[in-house]
C-alpha cells in the first residue's frame, strides 16, 4: 500500500473499505476495497474526512484481484457465454444460449487446488438457459502473484473449463408396447408424457408405432422410424425382466451398441441406452421403465438432455450417476434445483 491525496487518486485502487456514518441517516460501506477511484468520487470521499487514502502500489509481478478474476474468466469461458462486469472482485459467466452445460471437472478442481483463487460453478450434465448463471470467479487476496495465475492458465490448457452444448433439433419416433396397448384394453397414458418433456427441447415428434408384444414387430418399427429419418428413437412399456417384456431384446436386435441395460437411478433402473449408426450419425434408441410414466423425475429427466445435445452417454457415466441417484420424491419437487443426479 502506499498513501496518496485524495484529490491525486483518480485511476487508483482502494486497500481498505471507506465508511459513511450519518447521523439517523446512514451508516455503512461508501466505497468498497479494490473499488477504482474516479473523478465523480472526490467530494464523496473529502466530505467523510478522507483527505488521504491507503491505496495499492502497483509492483511488477503482482496482479490486483480484479485482473486475477479476468485471467480466471479467460479459462473458463467457452462459446454461448459472456461475462459480467467486475464487482467486489468477482466475475460470473452468463450463458447466452440454451444447452447442456459441460465441464472439465478435473481442471476445475486443479485451478481450485491452486489456492487464493476460486471458481464455483452450477453442476456439469444439467440444462441452462439463455441469462443462466454459470459459474463466478475471483482472487481471494487483493493482490496475487503473477506467477499463480500463470500456473492457473497452465493447468487449463488450450481449453475453456466450460462449454454450452447447444440442443439439436430432433425427429422422435414413440413406439408403444403391450398387447394391452395394441388390443385397446386401456389407454395409453405414456405418450403424453413423453410428448411434454419432448416439448422442452426443439423436437418434432414423428409418430407413434403401436406394435404390441412381438419382438420382431418392435424391432420392426424401430427400423421403420430410423429409416424415415428419426434422430432418436423412444420405446415405452415392456423393459422389465418378466418373460413376456420383450423391448429390450428388440432395441438388441436391431444391431444398436447397447451401453446399458439398467442404472443405478430410483426411479429408472429397468432404463436401456443404445446407439443406432448411420450414415456417420449415433442414434439414439431409448428404452423407457415403466415409472417415466407416473413419477414427476427420472434417470429419463437426467439423460434427456444430453441425447438432445449430441453428448454419447458412457456405460462409466451411468455408473457415476449412483450417487444422487436417488429421489427423494419431495413433496414439493424443485428439480433441477435439487440433488437428483448431481
Amino acid at each position: 500500500m502506499k498513501e496518496i491525496r485524495t484529490e491525486d487518486a483518480v485511476g487508483q485502487v482502494l486497500c481498505h473499505d471507506i465508511t459513511q456514518i450519518i447521523k439517523d441517516e446512514v451508516k455503512g460501506v461508501l466505497f468498497k476495497k479494490g473499488h477504482i477511484v474516479r473523478e465523480e468520487d472526490i467530494p464523496a470521499l473529502l466530505s467523510v474526512g478522507k483527505e488521504h487514502l491507503y491505496v495499492w502500489e502497483k509492483k511488477e509481478g503482482i496482479l490486483h484481484e480484479n485482473e486475477g478474476a479476468e485471467i480466471l474468466y479467460q479459462i473458463c469461458a467457452g462459446e454461448g457465454m459472456r461475462g459480467t462486469e467486475i464487482k467486489e472482485g468477482k466475475k460470473e459467466l452468463i450463458a447466452d444460449r440454451d444447452g447442456l452445460l459441460k465441464i472439465r471437472r478435473d481442471v476445475l478442481v486443479k485451478v481450485n487446488s491452486l489456492g487464493e483463487m476460486l471458481i464455483g460453478s452450477r453442476h456439469a450434465d444439467t440444462v441452462v438457459r439463455e441469462g443462466d448463471k454459470i459459474a463466478g470467479t475471483r482472487i481471494i487476496p487483493l493482490v496475487i502473484e503473477e506467477e499463480k495465475m500463470n500456473r492457473a492458465k497452465e493447468a487449463a490448457g488450450e481449453e475453456p473449463i466450460f462449454t454450452i452444448l447447444p440442443f439439436q433439433y430432433k425427429k422422435v419416433g414413440i413406439v408403444t408396447t403391450g398387447s394391452e396397448i395394441k388390443k385397446g384394453l386401456i389407454k395409453d397414458t405414456f405418450t403424453p408424457v413423453l410428448r411434454e418433456k419432448l416439448a422442452e427441447f426443439p423436437t418434432e415428434v414423428m409418430g407413434q408405432a403401436i406394435p404390441g408384444d412381438v419382438k420382431e414387430d418392435i424391432t420392426k418399427a424401430i427400423e421403420d422410424f430410423i429409416v424415415r429419418g428419426a434422430d432418436m428413437v423412444l420405446c415405452s412399456g415392456g423393459m422389465s425382466v418378466d418373460p413376456d417384456d420383450r423391448t429390450p431384446g428388440a432395441i438388441g436386435a436391431t444391431g444398436a451398441r447397447v451401453v446399458t441395460y439398467g442404472a443405478p437411478v430410483l426411479p429408472g433402473a429397468m432404463m436401456m441406452v443404445s446407439y443406432y449408426e448411420k450414415d456417420g450419425k449415433s442414434i439414439p434408441i431409448v428404452g423407457l421403465p415403466g415409472c417415466v410414466m407416473y413419477a414427476k423425475r427420472t434417470i429419463f429427466d437426467l439423460l434427456l438432455p444430453r441425447l438432445m445435445a449430441d453428448d454419447i452417454v458412457t456405460k462409466e457415466e451411468i455408473a457415476q450417476l449412483g450417487e444422487g441417484g436417488l429421489c427423494l420424491n419431495c413433496d414439493v419437487c424443485t428439480y433441477p434445483n435439487c440433488g437428483f443426479g448431481k
